[in-house]
């Protein structure tokens, strides 16, 4: 009715009682035991694969809480809207209304350098991959959602002010809008990637520099008038 033996995942090498069907066979207690592990692995796997989904969704679901928080106009919402729509998070609306989505926000360094930032995970996508000129510089706030911010170069060499300006943008409009000394990583648009199957607005990047900035309303204001 039982089977007493050593368990061998055991550091200790405990003993362990497995219970036992006197009615079935040794050989059909065994198949029995494995039957059972067999599908214990396969709803494992299942598992494992429902929460890394779970999980993605989970942080793409942050991301477009942070957009909202930021959002400045109705077309920010309605973008949003969409964006939800797409991803099958909401309900698709009946009748749909064409609407022209609303641009980047837009400011302009010390230096005279262009500085588009995106609004949604939509748009940051479009921004990067899709307008964005390969030699363009990219910021994005380290390890927290925020919008991805592009320095137009055209070619030529931003200064280290560019640099800062820039990436106290991406500060400010990210989920680190109220802390200080906020990491914030900088590369070339050449490096950033969207992997397959990544939902809106995720990449991945190399080839990275790391600037350290404090985000400021007077420095948005500032740079938002240098248009």
């Amino acid at each position: 009715s039982k089977l007493v033996c050593q368990n061998y995942y055991d550091e200790d090498l405990a003993e362990v009682t497995i219970p036992l069907d006197p009615l079935l066979t040794p050989q059909q207690n065994a198949a029995k035991y494995y039957k059972r592990y067999t599908k214990a692995k396969t709803a494992e796997k299942y598992l494992r694969e429902q929460m890394s989904l779970a999980r993605r969704d989970l942080a793409y679901l942050e991301s477009v809480l942070q957009e909202i928080q930021q959002a400045e106009t109705e077309q920010d919402f309605l973008d949003i809207r969409g964006e939800m729509s797409d991803a099958g998070f909401i309900r698709k609306q009946g009748k749909k209304v064409l609407q022209r989505p609303s641009k980047p926000r837009e400011f302009k360094t010390s230096g005279g350098f262009r500085v588009l930032v995106g609004r949604n995970n939509r748009q940051n996508d479009k921004l990067t991959l899709k307008d964005a000129d390969y030699r363009d510089r990219w910021f994005h706030v380290q390890k927290l959602h925020g919008s991805h911010v592009i320095l137009c170069t055209n070619g030529g060499e931003p200064g280290d002010q560019d640099i800062t300006e820039a990436a106290g943008l991406a500060a400010y409009y990210s989920q680190a809008k109220d802390s200080a000394n906020v990491p914030v990583d900088c590369t070339q648009v050449k490096y950033v990637k969207k992997p397959a199957g990544a939902r809106p607005g995720m990449v991945i990047y190399t080839t990275y520099r790391t600037v350290n900035v404090t985000p400021a309303e007077d420095l948005v204001k500032r740079l938002q008038n240098g248009k």
